[in-house]
């Protein structure tokens, strides 16, 4: 039987990193001068007038007190609210390319092998930089990689999706090695000037190497046990921009043509969800809460990271059992739960079991059941 294991990571973060108080600083100087602009409408009580944020009101919320992003400038600028990413022209490399050749030249690296000893290259993410041609063949040609690859997106289980994905490829025998990027351009979907979410997302790229364990040459193996996916369609995470917008006369700059979400109904609805799925997976695998050493969770929400481990668990994780990346990088969608595995599995050793698991938008959940070779 076929073995596959996980045996290089790599992560690309970006230079900008703004704390809460630069994040809190520009929004409510774009909202006090909305509701100076709007002030005889706001005193007639034709209009409400905007709320103020804090970094204790976005601390409280979602546990989250920086985010990484590849434009701090345009964020903080009153004036704007939106990151500035020039357009780039069809000879130079992609956004998300250039920040996948990072993040995946650290992975073939940790895990000892080169670009052309990859079969298969899979990048998945919640927004992908165009529609075509695939982002993933522009990495594999930049990368000198062999074989194929193809684009993929289910939100923020992205990466589960694809390790799924990519572990049944190599258990099929049609390839030896895989490789899983997932460049994650959150900034670029979120809507800055609303205060329930202005503070969610920061901007990352993550990558993975997964191979058949008869060929692979690192040291440091994670053999997959299991994984396991889930589909449940909900509006209740949602992003509409698409290139239909141009044909139907929407509003590009539309607020439903950003990120969105009803966040109470999103926490009722998801944690209970993804619980189920760890618990049925854990026990298919015939493993129990106290088989598990490690869950690197998906960076969305601190309470719900938190509601989630307990439900597993039974009982409250210590932040090594959980670790918490969101606090530094804020929600980075699909790369979330690979940066958390990236840099929290030094202390596992042989024999050790953790669950990478991902949710998100559609809804989707996935998780993946792996022990340290």
């Amino acid at each position: 039987m076929t073995q596959v294991v996980i045996t290089g990571t790599g992560l690309y973060t970006p230079a900008h990193a703004v704390d809460n108080e630069a994040l809190v600083k520009a929004f409510n100087a774009w909202a006090k001068a909305e509701n100076d602009r709007h002030a005889d409408a706001i005193a007639a009580g034709e209009r409400e007038a905007l709320e103020y944020s804090s970094s204790a009101f976005i601390e409280k919320a979602s546990g989250i007190k920086n985010r990484y992003v590849l434009d701090a400038d345009g964020i903080l600028d009153p004036q704007r609210m939106r990151p500035h990413l020039p357009e780039r022209g069809n000879d130079e490399p992609s956004i998300q390319c250039e920040m996948a050749l990072d993040a995946a030249r650290q992975a073939l690296a940790s895990a000892g092998i080169e670009a052309d000893d990859i079969e298969l290259v899979i990048v998945a993410c919640s927004n992908l930089e165009r529609a075509y041609p695939a982002v993933a063949v522009e990495l594999q040609q930049a990368l000198g990689a062999g074989g194929y690859g193809f684009d993929m997106n289910v939100a923020c289980s992205s990466a589960t999706f694809a390790l799924e994905t990519a572990a049944n490829a190599i258990t099929s025998g049609s390839v030896k090695r895989a490789l899983i990027v997932n460049p994650e351009i959150c900034s670029a979907h979120l809507n800055f000037c609303d205060r329930d979410s202005h503070f969610i997302f920061g901007d990352a790229c993550t990558a993975m190497v997964l191979e058949n364990d008869a060929v692979a040459r690192a040291e440091e193996r994670y053999a997959i046990l299991g994984t396991r996916l889930v589909t449940q369609f909900s509006n209740a995470i949602r992003n509409n921009a698409g290139f239909l917008n141009r044909v139907t006369d929407a509003d590009p700059n539309a607020l439903d043509k950003l990120f969105v979400q009803e966040g109470r109904r999103v926490f009722k609805e998801v944690c209970p969800l993804v619980a189920r799925l760890l618990c049925a997976h854990l026990a298919s695998l015939e493993l129990g809460a106290e088989d598990v050493s490690r869950l690197w969770l998906h960076q969305a929400n601190q309470n719900m990271n938190d509601l989630i481990a307990r439900k597993v668990l039974g009982a409250n994780p210590g932040p090594e059992q959980a670790p918490v990346i969101l606090d530094r990088y804020a929600n980075t969608s699909s790369a979330g739960s690979i940066i958390a595995f990236h840099l929290h599995r030094d202390s596992l050793v042989r024999g050790d079991i953790g669950i990478i698991c991902s949710f998100g938008a559609g809804y989707s959940a996935g998780s993946v059941v792996m022990q340290k070779a």
